[in-house]
């Protein structure tokens, strides 16, 4: 509006200005004329008057010219200067002329209008016209104009002229003033719901579409906008959907996703990727890889994001691998590809992080398990094989003792006997553990348990172990004969190996039991037995399942310990022992055996405590407590008893 105002003043200053000029040389031009008429009435008055003999003839002219409101002074000189009548009667014999006047005193044919200076140094009209008698000049009149009248003229002029533009001007200020309301109100209105929704997109939205209620360009621009601020929202809302699906996908996905800039720093990571590092979501944004991983495997990491943004090309299968812990080595697979711009430039290099470690562990076990599988399956046909001649060999011994023999004779035939009936009962035991039954069968625990240490007898006497058994020989159990062998040589195996090469003493239990006093009922997790309650020697539980408390009316059972005064335990080894894969054996160990006994002991709906102490000489018990009815008792998995254990 100011401007549309500025705009109207200059072009009416400009008009005014013209118009003042085309009137000033119009006024000047009616003067010039006004002159002329004069000068030749005078003329033609002096004519007459050099006739006239009377002296005052020429002051008679000049005074009838003067009378005029638009003479101020007149007189008649001399071809020569000198004045012959004027309106100052002072001035009459003399030359009066200035020097510019005195350049016309010769004969002219006709009036002449000239500017002279005034005593002010301001430039005034005047004119001079010839006296002329019988065609000859004999004199020249001169008239000087009073321009009091024109300037008061000029002044009127101006003021008609500043009022006229006043009255244009004030009418323009009103009439744009109207026309810039009526075409602004609608483009102030689209200003502030711009400005609205550039500041604040989710809230201004809403204001749209603006309401339209002239027919001007204005209201045609705000249709437009708004047409346009509809398509944009309904790209924002295809936008926001297709983000929230990606977000939804990083966030949910059982991978992990970065995203790295050129120096290597994380842009973004999902939370999987967060869990999988051990850092908080926070700490990965703006942190070069170096700073999350250890050294070797960042400087690998940063080779290959470096490449990618070199090439452009995707970098797959590349496998990172280190020891967080010791003997706790992590692998991961890391896929890296070009995140690119319009431009086709790379941006950013996005990486999909999958870890690997579980299946190179499993890898391993399994390549570890088909070796024992394959060491069994030839155990058990040499144990088929020597079992052949072992019968013979006893019938042979069996004819030999029949015979007349010396007392020394048959003491050696009687130790014969005796070595024969060991190995044919070894191998009996290693074509049991081969030939497992696949459904449960009542069975005699304690003739399970003689059966394992017999198996391990010879390692028992070659480290010195001090073996105590302290087991009732009727043991009735419901169970599957095959898996509780499995379960109590994991058990003895693992207290051998804790007191190699130093020995000890090995302590086997079993007997009648009830549970009757306080316990809690599982919801199992994976790598948790039911119960399965690491002791520390504080008395601090090592590894425990969720549970929740409950008053139990007695399970008849069997409960069996083993103990050994070997190692024993770590604390931190006590919250593992019973997780896939994890072992304190690094040449000879799968990490399994501890793993599957928790599954037979859930399989049987039993029970597990351990006792351990990581002192010398001390120790770690495993105490299993089993109901009467084994796979037959209706004891769900979430209802098996657990118990409190105190070393």
């Amino acid at each position: 509006m100011a401007a549309l105002i500025l705009f109207e003043i200059i072009v009416v200053g400009i008009f005014t200005l013209l118009l003042l000029n085309q009137q000033r040389s119009e006024m000047d031009q009616r003067m010039h004329r006004r002159l002329e008429s004069q000068a030749f009435q005078m003329a033609s008055l002096a004519s007459f008057a050099l006739a006239d003999p009377h002296p005052d003839s020429f002051a008679r002219v000049v005074s009838i010219v003067a009378k005029s409101p638009s003479v101020s002074a007149a007189q008649i000189t001399t071809l020569d200067g000198r004045t012959l009548a004027s309106t100052d009667p002072t001035s009459v014999g003399k030359i009066t002329l200035s020097v510019k006047e005195r350049s016309f005193l010769r004969a002219i044919d006709g009036p002449i209008m000239f500017q002279s200076p005034d005593q002010n140094s301001d430039q005034q009209w005047e004119v001079v016209t010839p006296v002329s008698e019988n065609g000859q000049t004999r004199a020249l009149a001169w008239i000087y104009p009073n321009d009091r009248l024109d300037r008061q003229d000029r002044r009127a002029l101006l003021r008609i002229t500043a009022l006229w533009a006043a009255f244009v001007l004030a009418a323009c200020t009103i009439i744009a003033a109207f026309l810039a309301q009526s075409i602004t109100r609608q483009l102030a209105l689209l200003t502030r719901a711009t400005r609205r929704l550039i500041q604040n997109p989710e809230q201004a939205g809403a204001e749209f579409p603006l309401p339209v209620k002239t027919s001007t360009e204005g209201a045609e621009l705000t249709t437009a906008f708004n047409r346009l601020v509809a398509a944009i929202q309904d790209q924002r809302a295809g936008l926001s959907e297709t983000l929230a699906l990606l977000d939804s996908m990083l966030a949910n996905a059982p991978i992990g996703f970065a995203f790295f800039d050129r120096k290597y720093r994380f842009v973004r990571v999902n939370q999987f990727l967060a869990d999988m590092n051990g850092y908080a979501f926070a700490l990965h944004l703006g942190r070069g890889v170096g700073g999350i991983l250890p050294p070797a495997v960042a400087a690998r990491l940063e080779r290959s994001i470096e490449t990618v943004f070199q090439s452009g090309q995707p970098v797959r299968n590349l496998e990172l691998t280190w020891e967080p812990e010791p003997r706790r080595p992590r692998s991961w697979l890391a896929h890296l590809y070009p995140v690119r711009t319009e431009t086709e430039a790379t941006r950013w290099v996005g990486a999909i992080l999958v870890d690997i470690t579980e299946q190179k562990r499993g890898e391993e076990t399994l390549r570890r398990t088909e070796k024992l599988a394959a060491t069994g399956r030839l155990a058990a046909s040499i144990a088929h094989e020597i079992n052949n001649p072992l019968e013979a060999v006893t019938n042979l011994l069996y004819l030999i003792r029949q015979d007349h023999l010396t007392p020394q004779t048959a003491h050696f035939a009687d130790l014969a006997q005796q070595e024969v009936t060991r190995v044919s009962e070894i191998t009996q035991q290693t074509l049991r553990f081969y030939r497992q039954s696949t459904l449960p069968a009542l069975t005699n625990v304690a003739e399970i348990l003689d059966s394992v240490i017999t198996l391990h007898l010879g390692r028992i006497q070659t480290l010195q172990v001090d073996l105590q058994r302290d087991y009732q020989r009727n043991l009735p159990l419901f169970c599957f004969a095959g898996e509780l062998r499995q379960l109590f040589a994991n058990f003895i195996g693992n207290a051998l190996d804790a007191m190699t090469p130093n020995g000890g003493r090995l302590v086997v239990r079993a007997h009648a039991s009830r549970l009757i006093h306080a316990v809690r009922t599982v919801d199992a997790a994976p790598g948790r037995v039911p119960g399965a309650t690491d002791s520390s020697p504080e008395g601090s539980p090592a590894a425990s399942p969720v549970s929740a408390t409950r008053r139990a009316s007695g399970v008849p059972g069997i409960r069996i310990s083993v103990g050994d005064t070997g190692c024993g335990i770590t604390q931190d080894a006590r919250r593992h022992i019973f997780e896939p894969f994890f072992t304190t054996k690094e040449a000879t160990g799968t990490g399994l055996g501890l793993w599957v006994s928790e599954q037979i002991i859930r399989k049987h709906h039993g029970s597990v405590r351990v006792r351990s102490r990581a002192t010398e000489n001390t120790g770690t018990v495993f105490s299993v407590f089993f109901p009467c009815s084994g796979v037959e008792a209706d004891i769900t998995p979430t209802e098996a008893p657990s118990e409190t254990v105190s070393s």
